[in-house]
């Protein structure tokens, strides 16, 4: 690596903000001999462009001996980042790569099938006439073969061990705050009948222990690579052969791969398991469950590791020499470097100032009360006034809700209907959300959009969004077995951390230039404990948003008032003041505790003491 070349290899006619001291930081910082720097740059600062100067420092093939690793990779672990790059033309170097199942196959009769279905994977022996004019391995080859190839991180990861994408010189990792996150849900195995194609002819044992587990496992993939047998030695399969046969690869390689670090004893892994109960069959099913009718099969297991050092060793710390991690919310450089393997010594942070100005990215407070498990039946009817109030305030702009989770997605939306504003909002389900998001962000009207777990990789500038509400404290879910490993051992600090990263991610996402501008609202009383016990770890600029924090002054609960121009009155279903249940209560001046709690609902019962902080952060949402 040549860290001098950084300046040449800046992608931009010219500089913006402090793009320049960054690339003057980042070169220290590699001449100074560290192997990793963390660049913790916030929105705006032109992360890409950075990222790509970085890469440019790569040792060419001219600089070095053959057995020398040249060139560079860029990936991050977001598609909407990666599509972001395939579009810039400041970033037309990067010779991107996706999955086989993003390429469509070009022979005649095969223009609907992917590749990764196509005739040369479904045929033994297939000789493709066009190859060599196939989207992905042309792709594939270019890629392989110029400086910089640029992917997500899942094919990143996927490709390790591969001879096509061997050693590189420089890896860039964009987007890099989640990276233990994503390692983990990487190595993750999910055995169910989702997963494991011929899940209703086993018989599953209730699994008591990590060892059980690891002898079931065993078992599992010298079954399944029997069945990958049996189909490898068909001449022809079908395109669901093919799925199987390719799931049954991949699940074997992990079962295999949990075997081995499991009995490793030098692995650091620690190998958790979860089993659900197993779902209820009628009496036919059972009978053909192996003939084990009179056994009661368990239920579909998921076996997890904790601080997969060992798996990102493999799947990205072999893969260069040097690196360079970028994201607005590295937030702790010793915590970052433990989850993810790192020697500190060896790691360098350079913090990029941000140049957006506080008053632009105001932050307020509109808490309504907390938003755990127990409190939420009557808070959210709270909330769901709160942005009632919030239309108001915003007759003419688009608004974003940040409702966590779908449940709270759903019952918003039922109360904004009930509370006739209806008309203007938005919702996304599970397979429809992308389809929904860009309906959304293409139209004129000042609609408000509903959204779940959009609080990454979304790019709202100028007016596609001018205001969002953070409805609940995004904390993690304590009922997954990781968690609450970590807190059993008293990781809160993690905890509040992790919370805290997400929220400023969600911050980004309405300003996205220095002369751009936005507001965010906090409804869940819970985000001023978690700024409070995560403040040492808070970026300075963040922290200048957090005390600049003010009530706003709210109109008075008005529903039709909130539909704006765009949306006739006369679609407006109640009276001024009336919620779902007919109750003209709530507080009307600044921005807290109204009394309007709605509906009541079931709660979920759980002993805690008060005294403990899970007390505050119960969720079993996800």
């Amino acid at each position: 690596m040549n860290p001098e070349r950084i300046f040449e290899a800046f992608p931009a006619p010219s500089y913006r903000g402090t793009q320049q001291q960054a690339l003057r930081d980042i070169r220290d910082a590699f001449a100074a001999g560290n192997d990793v720097v963390l660049v913790r740059a916030p929105t705006g600062s032109g992360k890409s462009l950075l990222a790509r100067a970085v890469a440019g420092c790569a040792r060419t093939i001219e600089e070095g001996d053959p057995s020398d690793a040249t060139g560079a990779y860029y990936t991050t672990p977001q598609v909407s980042q990666l599509d972001d790059v395939a579009s810039d033309d400041l970033l037309a170097d990067l010779n991107v790569i996706r999955g086989k199942s993003n390429y469509t196959c070009i022979l005649p009769h095969e223009r609907n099938t992917p590749v990764n279905q196509a005739p040369c994977v479904r045929e033994r022996g297939y000789d493709c006439s066009v190859k060599h004019r196939c989207p992905y391995f042309s792709d594939r080859a270019i890629a392989s073969n110029r400086e910089i190839a640029a992917m997500t991180l899942a094919y990143f990861m996927q490709t390790a061990g591969s001879e096509v994408f061997r050693t590189r010189d420089v890896v860039v990792v964009d987007e890099a705050h989640g990276l233990a996150e994503w390692a983990e849900m990487y190595a993750t195995i999910q055995l169910g009948p989702r997963t494991v194609p011929f899940w209703d002819e086993l018989r599953v044992p209730d699994i008591d222990s990590i060892e059980r587990a690891v002898r079931y496992a065993e078992n599992l993939a010298g079954t399944c690579t029997r069945r990958k047998d049996e189909l490898l030695a068909q001449d022809s399969l079908s395109p669901g052969e093919v799925r199987e046969r390719d799931r049954l690869q991949e699940l074997i390689g992990e079962l295999e791969w949990f075997v081995s670090d499991f009995r490793d004893p030098e692995s650091p892994t620690t190998w958790l398991v979860d089993q659900s109960e197993p779902r209820s069959r009628d009496d036919g099913d059972a009978e053909r469950a192996s003939g084990h009718a009179n056994d009661p099969p368990g239920g579909p297991l998921t076996i997890k590791p904790m601080n997969p050092e060992k798996y990102l060793q493999h799947t990205v710390w072999d893969r260069g020499n040097k690196f360079a991690l970028l994201s607005a919310t590295i937030l702790n450089k010793d915590a970052f470097c433990r989850q993810v393997g790192l020697d500190p010594e060896t790691v360098a942070l350079i913090d990029v100032e941000h140049t957006f100005p506080v008053e632009n990215r105001p932050l307020y407070d509109v808490t309504q009360g907390k938003m755990t498990y127990e409190r939420r039946s009557e808070t959210t009817p709270k909330i769901a006034r709160t942005i009632v109030r919030l239309m108001q305030r915003h007759p003419d702009e688009k608004g974003l809700i940040h409702a966590h989770s779908y449940d709270i997605q759903e019952r918003l939306a039922d109360l904004l209907t009930d509370f006739g504003v209806g008309d203007r909002i938005r919702v996304h389900d599970r397979d429809g959300r992308d389809a929904a998001l860009e309906a959304w962000k293409a139209a004129d009207d000042p609609d408000v959009f509903l959204s779940v777990k959009m609080e990454e990789a979304l790019d709202l500038k100028g007016d596609l969004c001018r205001w969002q509400v953070i409805c609940k404290a995004p904390f993690l879910n304590t009922g997954d077995s990781r968690v609450a490993h970590r807190l059993e051992e008293g990781q809160w600090a993690w905890y509040y951390r992790t919370t805290l990263r997400t929220v400023i991610q969600a911050c980004g996402r309405v300003v996205r230039a220095p002369d751009d501008h936005g507001a965010t609202y906090l409804a869940d009383s819970s985000l001023l404990d978690c700024f409070e016990r995560a403040r040492t770890d808070m970026p300075d600029w963040f922290e200048a948003q957090v005390d600049r924090m003010e009530q706003p002054d709210l109109p008075a609960f008005e529903p039709r008032a909130a539909l704006g121009d765009s949306v006739s009155n006369s679609n407006a279903g109640t009276t001024a003041g009336t919620g779902p249940t007919g109750d003209s209560s709530g507080s009307e001046s600044g921005g807290h505790d109204g009394t309007d709690g709605g509906p009541s609902r079931s709660r979920r019962s759980r002993r805690s003491s008060r005294s403990s902080p899970l007390a505050d952060v119960w969720d079993t949402d996800g």
